[in-house]
């Protein structure tokens, strides 16, 4: 196969990310292309970039810059994804050297862009970027999946409906458009005939899932379906659940449906009701406090993780200190704090940025420091239980890998001293606790002779 028929993909950003990045590789493959891990080997580099908060942004425009200025006579430069559904020409001005453009919501469209990519003989850029209201549901057929060891991502929903002020997602992919559940099953069966394990279903708002499909309790109905089409799958995952929408099947669901993993993330971003008010957030607290006392009582061990943001404008002092009392109070297994980035067009632009960032850095530092010690003590009182692990890994004498509390790439991970067979899940007898990992010993006869 000659060269010309090579490509290297870099993904940035989210897991969501990472699905569409995957899918387009599959396509390219399809048409004949070879994937190359070195750019200097590839006749076609593709960034699926992101550009969701100024820090992912700067990332998309540097990666972009290293290749263009790095590109060898014979390459071209697609620049696809979330910068470039956005800001379009932008991009192409900023980053000389770019020799296509592909937004995020015609992802399926990649071998069509490179083919006209490299037959133009024009110095300007091919434009891909026509006006659609959403991320397109012509899929050809690529599982909307992405891989990773005995773990894979699967992508319930694109798009959002939600009005959160500080949020570019849907100026970027449109409102919620939601996959048929039988397109779900296939790629669950697929998945679980190639050894996968554990499923994390992802979406801008899984809660929101089948809406646009008439469904009511559309997430619940998807996971007990789910459940009953793939009974093998050992862990059902799932992510970015949306406040005042977790329900009582959903709860009812992750309680008697062994498979789904009884593990939370529902981003909350504040708890002071004035704030969630400016940010557009459901910001009924006692809803909040209710929902989450019912999801303890009624779910078995369940872990939960959110998001907050320090800083939004018109944080005072007295809101941020409700943040913090909020989280003291509650314990999260694991929170993930932001600093506010301001984001042109979105519906808090006109409120600007007035925090100064050394009061954003200030709360970001105090809130973290009270989540680690909290993490600590939570962590600590799993010390001489046993965790069944799903092995991801081995090195220097220990065995690497997840409990049900840790969601891949952004969670804690286990060390497990001995050998355990990479892609099982194993029972861990836990001896210690750090801050965001533990650490364990295999219970016997789980062992690998070494």
């Amino acid at each position: 196969m000659s060269k010309k028929n090579t490509f290297h993909l870099v993904s940035l950003g989210c897991a969501k990310n990472t699905v569409d990045s995957d899918s387009m590789a599959q396509l390219l493959l399809r048409d004949g292309y070879r994937s190359m891990d070195d750019p200097s080997k590839a006749s076609v580099l593709i960034v699926n970039t992101c550009g969701f908060i100024g820090p992912a942004k700067e990332e998309s425009y540097r990666v972009l810059g290293e290749l263009a200025e790095s590109k060898l006579d014979g390459q071209v430069l697609i620049a696809a994804g979330c910068l470039t559904q956005r800001y379009g020409v932008e991009v192409a001005k900023k980053v000389p050297g770019i020799d296509g453009i592909l937004g995020t919501r015609r992802w399926m469209d990649i071998v069509q862009v490179v083919k006209e990519v490299r037959k133009s003989k024009h110095p300007e850029p091919i434009y891909h970027l026509p006006e659609t209201a959403t991320v397109g549901t012509d899929e050809y057929d690529a599982l909307r999946v992405s891989v990773a060891g005995a773990s894979a991502y699967i992508k319930v929903a694109d798009g959002c409906r939600r009005p959160c002020a500080f949020c570019a997602i849907p100026l970027i992919k449109g409102t919620a458009v939601s996959r048929p559940v039988e397109a779900i099953i296939h790629e669950a069966k697929t998945l679980r005939d190639k050894g996968v394990r554990e499923l994390v279903l992802i979406a801008q708002d899984t809660t929101d899932y089948g809406h646009d499909l008439g469904m009511k309790d559309g997430l619940a109905i998807l996971l007990e379906q789910l459940t009953d089409a793939v009974p093998d799958i050992d862990w059902i995952r799932v992510m970015y659940s949306y406040p005042g929408y977790v329900t009582d099947r959903l709860i009812d669901v992750m309680a008697t449906r062994k498979q789904v993993l009884p593990y939370l993330d529902m981003p909350l971003q504040h708890a002071h009701p004035k704030t969630l008010y400016r940010m557009k957030r459901p910001s009924n607290m006692d809803w909040v406090h209710k929902t989450l006392g019912k999801m303890r009582a009624t779910v078995k061990d369940l872990s939960m993780r959110t998001t907050f943001i320090v800083g939004y404008p018109g944080e005072t002092d007295e809101e941020f200190q409700t943040l913090y009392d909020f989280v003291k109070e509650i314990r999260f297994d694991r929170v993930g704090t932001f600093q506010f980035s301001f984001e042109p067009g979105t519906t808090s632009a006109p409120l600007g940025d007035p925090v100064p960032a050394s009061v954003k850095q200030e709360r970001f530092e105090r809130l973290m420091e009270l989540q680690q010690n909290i993490s600590l003590q939570v962590n600590q009182s799993y010390v001489g239980k046993t965790l069944d692990v799903l092995v991801e890994g081995f090195d220097n004498g220990i065995s690497i890998g997840r409990s049900y509390r840790d969601a891949p790439e952004i969670d804690g991970m286990v060390f497990v001293e001995g050998k355990a067979k990479v892609g099982d899940i194993v029972p861990v007898r836990i001896t210690g606790a750090m801050t965001y990992d533990l650490t364990g010993a295999l219970v016997e006869p789980t062992l690998i002779k070494l």
